[in-house]
């Protein structure tokens, strides 16, 4: 195992500290040896054979401060995270990293972080606060949209002899062309498509209602600017489609062999009771979510929490990489996402800020709970709360948490655990009443009523008048 890293802190102004670390010389050799040992297996060195070469060898001939520079590369990201760890920061925003000179050899290698932290909280009222909370209430339209959903996945698909109709589909071939010449991902067979539905490029659906069954129509489209196959973004295409059948969708009768096709239900009536029992039971979840979120920012609003600007500014650049991240995984790129929105990196993030500033001070409100109430999290609470969070068969306690010490991520999840029971801990405490409470209240509570009196006259009113 590998020793640890010595590390102080040191308080700046505007929730900012300072990290000084040190890498024990005994660590700093072994990245060197390793690193050595990385070269060591792509050069040729006469009288080694190739990837032989001892780390020695390999360190002479290089050089020690070659190598130790790209050891030092190699391992800082890994010693960066075992510092802030070992300080017991919360990091908000990109550090500012300084590194000392390379050292000698049998000498500790120093380097500082310069970072924000996550502000402080003066806890203000956190017990016993009236919020307000709605009664859940699912409206008969909602129910019908449900029946609706239930008659769209129980539909049947019928071929007809008539040109295509918006609302059919159609059974297709299709081979694409830009300039005469065929284009990756432009053809398919027997395609079914939905008139109307939206899923093509715009004006491609629109070109084959009325196409008949056997008929060959040439379709014609501009791929949008924005496209997310950048090699077609802005090209018009043609289509050559041959519509090979044409069905309509049969919507079956909202009746009770619907709900014993559908559901196994005896009735109508009781499908449309158990639609009626998720729609509630999903908007109870709601609620009381809504509810937990409500609670918390009441303990903020009670509290005093002060957020430097350039701390609201690095956590909405975070929030926003957040947000790229998810998209790119939905197959949305961030180029494509701002030339959507019309807006660059710099405008989103400002408009971010709000959201950002918020979430900074309920995370300080939470962790100013989390001491006050003594909230420390056990092993089996943590394990508890991966095998509600986890898919499947979850391995035994002991193999979780141990996975979690060797990942350097056990710290981490406790405190997340820990910030969900100081939820808790203020939820269990609040008073729910109702939302017109709520508003009554808060409108006795606008800055207009916290105003000096005024006299009959008009004058401000002063103590002893």
């Amino acid at each position: 195992m590998a020793p640890a890293l010595k590390t102080s802190v040191t308080e700046l102004p505007e929730s900012r500290v300072r990290v000084s670390a040190e890498v024990p010389s005994e660590e700093v050799e072994r990245q060197l040896t390793r690193a050595a040992s990385a070269l060591g297996r792509q050069m040729r060195i006469p009288g080694f054979r190739k990837g032989k070469v001892p780390p020695p060898v390999i360190i002479r001939r290089v050089g020690r401060d070659a190598v130790l520079d790209e050891a030092v590369r190699e391992s800082l990201g890994r010693w960066y995270t075992e510092a802030v760890d070992a300080s017991g920061i919360v990091p908000v925003g990109d550090p500012k990293l300084d590194i000392a000179e390379l050292p000698g050899e049998g000498e500790p290698l120093t380097f500082s972080i310069e970072i924000g932290v996550r502000p402080t909280a003066q806890l203000g009222e956190y017990r016993g606060l009236e919020v307000g909370r709605r009664e859940p209430e699912v409206p008969e339209e909602a129910v019908e949209r449900e029946l609706e959903g239930v008659r769209e996945q129980m539909a049947k698909l019928e071929s007809v002899q008539r040109p295509a109709e918006t609302g059919d589909f159609v059974v297709m071939d299709f081979a694409g062309s830009i300039d005469g010449e065929p284009f990756a991902g432009g053809e398919g067979r027997d395609q079914l498509l939905e008139l109307g539905s939206g899923r093509l490029v715009e004006g491609f659906e629109d070109q084959l209602v009325g196409a008949s069954p056997g008929e060959d129509r040439t379709v014609e489209v501009t791929f949008p600017d924005d496209y997310r196959a950048e090699d077609l973004a802005g090209a018009t295409a043609s289509f050559a489609v041959t519509v090979k059948d044409v069905k309509r969708k049969d919507l079956p009768e909202l009746d009770d062999d619907l709900a014993a096709d559908a559901a196994g239900f005896d009735s109508l009536d009781e499908l449309r009771a158990d639609a009626r029992s998720k729609l509630e039971e999903a908007e109870r979840d709601r609620i009381e979510s809504d509810f937990r979120q409500a609670v918390l920012d009441a303990a903020v609003a009670a509290s005093t929490v002060e957020v430097p600007h350039d701390l609201v500014h690095a956590r909405a650049h975070e929030l926003l990489s957040q947000l790229m991240h998810s998209l790119e995984h939905r197959g949305i790129s961030k180029e494509a996402y701002f030339q959507i929105s019309g807006k660059d990196e710099e405008q989103l993030a400002q408009e971010a800020e709000p959201e950002a500033e918020q979430a900074l001070k309920r995370e300080a409100v939470l962790a100013a709970v989390v001491e006050a109430e003594g909230i420390e999290p056990s092993d089996e609470q943590v394990t508890g709360a991966l095998k509600d969070s986890a898919e499947g068969e979850a391995p035994p306690p002991e193999e979780m948490l141990e996975r979690l010490r060797k990942a350097g991520r056990l710290e981490a999840l406790r405190d997340d655990l820990a910030a969900r029971l100081a939820v808790d801990v203020i939820v269990e405490a609040a008073k729910p009443i109702s939302v017109e409470q709520a508003k009554a209240r808060d409108k006795l509570w606008t800055p207009e009523s916290e105003q000096p009196e005024q006299g009959a006259a008009g004058e401000l009113w002063t103590p002893g008048s």
